[in-house]
């Protein structure tokens, strides 16, 4: 299991949405296909077929705790995970 699919299966389990690294959370959203656009502290991820906009922030090096729960709601909502 690769780094991603374990920080996928964090997120998807909801168990420490506190502990997930905001960078991480950048790289594998840009590998399941969004397109990044930051303008200054925000982090802002779009992909077509997909009406919300994913927008993130740092919290230390950390992402923020209501951030990663929208992430998992887009993610369960348009069957973005895959098989795991």
């Amino acid at each position: 299991m690769s780094k991603y699919d374990k920080l996928l299966f964090q997120i998807l389990r909801g168990t420490s949405d506190a502990n997930v690294p905001f960078n991480d959370l950048r790289h594998l959203l840009t590998s399941m296909g969004f397109n990044e656009r930051i303008r200054g502290s925000h982090h802002m991820f779009r992909r077509a077929g997909i009406v919300e906009k994913i927008n993130l922030q740092r919290e230390g090096s950390k992402a923020k705790v209501y951030q990663v729960r929208q992430v998992r709601a887009v993610i369960l909502k348009y069957k973005l995970g895959g098989e795991i």
